[in-house]
């Protein structure tokens, strides 16, 4: 039987420890995955231990008391910590989500933190996602007209903004692009070359569902390929991990039945 293994220089280590300072009544430690590109070394999991009394309580609360206060190489991406921004996605506990609205509460144990999966890392918590924006970009996500414009804006109606918004705000035009997503999806892992992922088949749909947009056909047809969509086998991890609550999984499945009824 063939044994697939990691490279050598890919195998996470055991890294530096950090004991928090004093006597600490509400110790976490927080295990958080380094890797630096100029060192030349394997990546590593460093263990820092942090007095909650002194610390906000979520996951990004610690993050930011580590960079501040134990270690300022520490790097990582934040934003507006609002969970608006989308900017510190990471699989904290086995799960993707955004630092800034997870409680350190809800991790029983060591909090376990590393970057999204299977995608480049520039720097410790830091993913590449170049080729992420490049296939969002390649869905055109603009509004598309063919007729003059109005003297001022497009209008909808409540109803078909709720379309796109979702009547409890959980609509496609609620998608932050964290791609947690798209990063916990087996298909994504295997063929992100070609396969959009659910995070950008999430935005296409949102404008395929827009009333103002005159290009639903041209949309459609753009995403009917065997990998571009479908290569979704509704696993379901797309909208098991949304931190915003959202359902990429039925905007694919809904795309599918608007090409099979575009047939008819």
């Amino acid at each position: 039987m063939v044994q697939l293994t990691l490279p050598k220089n890919s195998q996470v280590t055991a890294g530096k420890a950090y004991p928090a300072a004093g006597e600490a009544a509400h110790k976490r430690t927080f295990k958080v995955y380094r890797w630096n590109p100029d060192e030349h070394n394997n990546p590593r999991l460093d263990s820092y231990e942090i007095d909650m009394d002194t610390c906000g309580p979520m996951v990004l609360d610690a993050l930011i008391y580590i960079k501040n206060n134990v270690d300022p190489t520490l790097t990582f991406r934040r934003s507006c910590r609002e969970g608006i921004c989308g900017s510190c996605a990471m699989n904290i506990d086995g799960t993707n989500t955004l630092a800034c609205i997870k409680p350190v509460e809800d991790v029983k144990g060591d909090v376990k933190i590393t970057p999204l999966p299977h995608m480049p890392v520039v720097k410790d918590l830091v993913p590449d996602l170049t080729g992420a924006y490049q296939q969002y970009a390649s869905v055109e996500p603009w509004l598309k007209t063919e007729t003059p414009p109005p003297e001022r804006e497009r209008l909808q109606s409540p109803d078909d903004a709720d379309k796109m918004n979702g009547h409890d705000g959980k609509g496609p035009a609620a998608c932050i692009l964290c791609f947690c997503c798209s990063t916990a999806c087996p298909s994504y892992w295997w063929n992100g070359d070609k396969f959009l992922g659910p995070a950008v088949l999430l935005q296409a749909w949102r404008w395929i569902t827009d009333t103002r947009d005159e290009a639903r056909n041209e949309r459609l047809e753009a995403l009917e390929d065997p990998f571009k969509l479908y290569r979704c086998h509704t696993i379901m991890n797309c909208t098991n991990t949304c931190p915003k609550g959202l359902n990429p999984a039925r905007a694919i499945a809904d795309i599918k039945m608007q090409i099979m009824k575009k047939k008819d």
